[in-house]
């Protein structure tokens, strides 16, 4: 019995017990509710015999005996507490088995319960540190998902109860891990930088975790004391981990760290090195200026002083994080957001009709991305209440210069590509960024538009194929340099 209790736990120790009884075993708390349970026989009825099992357990609560046994005119079930405690209202194991009983299955019995005893405290043990873990990681990602949100204050409260106490300014490092590292590379980030790393399990992609570090923790540094950097470290002692790192930011900015950090794991990915920092580049939000502010206020407007018909329908806060998280995630927003695909889809129909755009075209989709954008950045010339200029449109606020040098920069690396890259980008985004429809347009095979990509996305240092995608960004930039030709 001993030795079935340290190779296989309760679960063994009960099969054994049920197949020697030819009948059910199971773990019953004091008010009857099953706990775990194994059927001897695949002809047993198993509901049966757990109600069966249930009553006995009630009856041996109520009378606070030692053993307890309920027959009927086809079967036994026989309890015995796991607690030893007179009174004891823990866990029984009971037994169902045919009549007439088995000969020395009480013995059998008494004998499994100490050995049962300590298996089922080392599980409950175990089951106990898995729940807190999964409160403390859920925990850590509501943080995340505040962050990104904008939600600053909520966040720090939330944040109060765990450790450590969230840095301002920040880097945020994505990690990829080989299948099944992630919980042990989460531990060596959390060794090699002292705990003063947020460290998250991404809720989107399996293989992930996001990093929050003081912007220090990450600094650049010169000659072989670079190595101190995490990113350097947890790339060089973990194999096959890839590692990309954003810029400086401050925290409210969290959500554009993690864009930059995911764009930089797409270029780390081709590098011997495993690491890659964000090239430094402007954010558009923060150069379109009053006239953009006033043309996200214009285009938002709908969304923001949505009103919902019922108490329980999603309302103007709920719906803009939905877009923006589809915007970051495509499908996978339903696992950033913990909601269903059909509910998804009905709140984006929602915001298209509030909006009065097609969240189907990447046009639309880029530019529901920038009104967003520029709504949580802390623009210096927000536009003020009673402010009687006019609201510009897209293309107004594409015209003005500084997002004119914004896209000749962002395009201007296309040239070490030759024309393939420009009309290869061009043709993706004009097929909505789907690779068979421009693949077609192409007059090439989907693998080589997947390749043409792939390449492209090393050139501009910017993740194309996997979301966040920078095809909002590319989309824009086009769209502001075919204005001023």
């Amino acid at each position: 019995m001993y030795r079935l209790a340290r190779t296989g736990g309760s679960p063994e120790l009960l099969r054994r017990l049920a197949r020697r009884a030819e009948g059910w075993a199971g773990i019953l708390d004091g008010d009857g509710t099953v706990l775990q349970a194994v059927a001897g026989n695949v002809r047993w009825p198993g509901h049966e015999a757990a109600g069966l099992a249930a009553r006995a357990a009630r009856d041996l609560t109520a009378r606070g005996t030692g053993s307890y046994s309920l027959d009927t005119d086809e079967c036994a079930a026989l309890v015995l507490p796991l607690d030893p405690a007179p009174g004891g209202t823990g866990p029984v194991l009971a037994l169902v088995a045919p009549r007439p009983l088995p000969g020395g299955l009480s013995t059998l019995m008494a004998d499994a319960v100490m050995p049962l005893a300590l298996a089922w405290s080392s599980e409950s043990v175990e089951r106990k540190r898995r729940r807190v873990d999964l409160a403390e990681s859920r925990g850590r990602e509501a943080v995340l998902h505040l962050l990104m949100t904008g939600q600053l204050s909520i966040a720090h409260q939330v944040a109060g109860a765990l450790r450590p106490k969230l840095p301002d300014p920040v880097r945020v490092c994505v990690v990829e891990c080989a299948g099944g590292q992630r919980d042990e590379v989460a531990r060596i980030c959390a060794d090699v930088s002292g705990g003063r790393t947020w460290i998250v399990r991404c809720p989107v992609y399996a293989r992930h975790l996001i990093l929050i570090l003081p912007a220090e923790e990450e600094a650049e540094t010169e000659g072989p004391e670079s190595g101190r950097a995490l990113g350097l470290v947890v790339a060089g002692l973990v194999d096959d981990c890839v590692v990309g790192v954003s810029e400086e930011v401050a925290l409210p900015d969290t959500a554009t760290a993690y864009r930059q950090a995911f764009h930089a794991l797409a270029v780390a990915r081709g590098l011997p090195g495993r690491h890659a920092r964000f090239g430094a580049a402007p954010e558009p939000a923060l150069l379109v200026g009053a006239a953009g502010a006033r043309w996200a206020d214009a285009l938002l407007a709908p969304l923001l002083a949505h009103l919902p018909r019922r108490s329980q329908d999603p309302g103007s806060q709920e719906l803009s994080a939905t877009v923006a998280s589809w915007l970051a995630f495509s499908s996978h927003a339903t696992q950033h957001l913990k909601i269903h695909r059909n509910t998804l889809t009905a709140r984006l129909k929602l915001v298209g009709e509030l909006l009065g755009l097609d969240l189907n075209r990447v046009a639309d989709q880029a530019a529901v991305d920038l009104a967003l954008r520029i709504r949580a950045t802390p623009a210096l010339h927000r536009s003020r209440p009673g402010d009687s200029a006019p609201s510009a449109d897209l293309d107004t606020v594409l015209r003005t210069p500084g997002v004119q040098d914004w896209a000749v920069q962002q395009l201007s690396v296309l040239a070490q590509a030759g024309p393939t890259g420009d009309e290869t980008l061009r043709t993706w985004l004009r097929c909505e960024a789907q690779l068979s429809p421009a693949a077609a347009e192409l007059g090439i095979s989907v693998p080589g538009a997947r390749k043409r990509l792939t390449r492209l996305e090393a050139l501009l240092r910017r993740s194309l194929l996997q979301t966040p995608s920078a095809r909002y960004d590319l989309w824009l930039a086009f769209r502001a340099v075919d204005l001023a030709a």
